[in-house]
């Protein structure tokens, strides 16, 4: 990714403001009021932003777009940006806010005038959140190096200590986030299953302790369907095992993701067209990825667990075919009518194992798992599916707070008709209709009866080609933020 901002918080200082450099940033309300900070600007540019207001431009928006001053006369700073501020903005106004900021730019150092805004805190990761940009693999010319420095985004407001303890752990959020982008956007070449262990062994330094299971293991625990959809593969499948350990004596929660580092579909080969973007298939896995990381940084008072499955499913002689049969974990026996529905037969393992060795107080499982969830509830809402009314009832509003959006869709046992086997307990597909529904319904066969479970379908909303408020391209990091909301609510409180 772009080198972060370098994100601080100071009391205001209207004397300092003309010699600021870079891009200074004022807000003003839908009626046009200015608050002290903004004020002294207009001052000192001679009432410009006092004609941008009166202005039609101005007048005509809506709350929450913003204007560029160029070159203003009075002021060393190269650019007054003046954003219309919602009227009384909530955290979700503030975080768009500070997205407004990144999208003019931050190549060069910004101050923001946050006199009028409360939630300050959530400005600042909007503004950090919009910022990212996945630049690993563009050629950077030498009087571009700079670029790769962190760039000072200075915000001031009052009571400036308390609005950089209320981001700190809205930092660490962020530091979750881009990981989780990081590894969705890198290419397949580079994020093998090995290179994806050791960037999560490397977690260890954070605090996390890291335990990685090779093939030897796997076979051992009888994680045959894990297996069989990398037995294609030269890059070996393995299960990593996240823990972080800041609770008491009690069970941990457990996170569990699909890693498909690459998804060809095997044998049921994929159409080329739009093939390149099955990088993200290990969505899943990144967004446990990212959450690990964010609570070892913010020290969270909780015991969780993540564990993420890794395969990469191509065709080749070795590879499992349509109408094998294979065994879970868990002891089922499996028809693989389809080998391009393989998330589901990592996850049937990795979520049997998560109960056997860690009996944990409840389990949210991710996965970029079907095209249909995309077909029902396009790019803007994850498909949620749950055996607990309390626990989904928590992440839902979890999800909203963080402006995530997710939906919840049902499951029940008339679906299991559809993935009845000639000659194994169940089939690995149930045809089209329902298909978000019944692949639910096959991973609801691996919970057991007594353990809250949410399985998260985020085959919509892990990957954005055209761009969100607080994503530029590609990979969003959805996710991230609403499950360590969950665990600081309900598992923290």
């Amino acid at each position: 990714m772009t080198a972060p901002l370098e994100t601080s918080f100071v009391e205001p200082d209207a004397e300092a403001i003309a010699g600021l450099e870079g891009r200074l940033v004022a807000f003003v309300t839908p009626d046009g009021a200015m608050d002290p900070l903004a004020r002294r600007v207009d001052r000192l540019t001679r009432k410009a932003l006092t004609r941008l207001v009166e202005s039609e431009t101005f007048t005509k928006a809506k709350p929450g777009s913003s204007h560029v001053l160029a070159f203003p006369a009075g002021l060393a700073a190269e650019a007054v940006q003046v954003i219309k501020l919602a009227r009384r903005p909530g955290p979700e106004a503030a975080r768009k806010a500070g997205a407004e900021i990144a999208k003019a730019g931050v190549a060069k150092p910004v101050t923001v005038l946050a006199g009028p805004l409360g939630n300050v805190a959530d400005l600042a990761l909007g503004l950090s959140l919009r910022a990212y940009d996945f630049t690993a693999y563009r050629s950077v010319k030498d009087e571009d190096a700079a670029a790769a420095e962190p760039v000072p985004a200075t915000v001031m407001a009052k009571d400036a200590a308390a609005a950089a303890e209320a981001f700190a752990p809205l930092a660490a959020q962020a530091e979750g986030v881009f990981f989780t982008r990081d590894l969705v956007n890198e290419p397949a070449n580079v994020l093998t299953t090995t290179e994806f262990a050791e960037r999560l062994a490397a977690l260890r330094d954070v605090g996390l302790e890291v335990e990685v299971l090779e093939e030897a293991a796997l076979e051992k625990l009888g994680m045959r369907t894990l297996l069989a959809v990398g037995q294609g593969s030269e890059s070996p499948s393995k299960v990593v095992v996240m823990q972080w350990k800041g609770g008491g004596d009690e069970a941990p929660f457990a996170l569990v993701g699909k890693g498909v580092v690459f998804d060809t579909g095997g044998i049921s080969i994929k159409p080329a067209a739009g093939m390149e973007e099955m990088t993200m298939d290990m969505g899943g896995a990144g967004v446990v990825s990212g959450v690990m990381k964010t609570l070892a940084l913010r020290k969270a008072k909780a015991n969780v667990v993540g564990l993420v499955g890794l395969v990469e499913n191509m065709p080749d002689g070795k590879a499992t075919r349509p109408g094998d049969v294979v065994k879970t974990m868990k002891g089922d026996t499996v028809e693989v009518i389809n080998t391009d529905a393989e998330g589901r037969l990592v996850l049937a393992d990795v979520l049997w194992y998560a109960q056997e060795r860690f009996n944990p107080t409840g389990m949210i499982d991710l996965a970029t798992l079907t095209g249909a969830v995309i077909i029902a509830l396009g790019h803007q809402n994850a498909g949620v599916f749950s055996n607990d009314e309390e626990l989904v009832g928590a992440f839902l509003k979890a999800a909203d707070s963080e402006s995530e959006g997710a939906w919840r869709l049902p499951l029940g046992p008339a679906y299991d008709k559809q993935l009845k086997s000639r000659i194994a307990d169940i089939s690995n597909v149930g045809g089209r209709p329902a298909g978000s529904i019944t692949a639910a319904q096959f991973l609801k066969r691996f919970v057991k009866d007594g353990t809250p479970w949410i399985h998260l379908d985020i085959a919509g909303v892990a990957y954005d080609g055209k761009g969100t408020d607080l994503v530029n391209k590609g990979a969003t990091g959805w996710g991230v933020r609403a499950l360590d909301r969950l665990i600081r609510d309900k598992f923290e409180a």
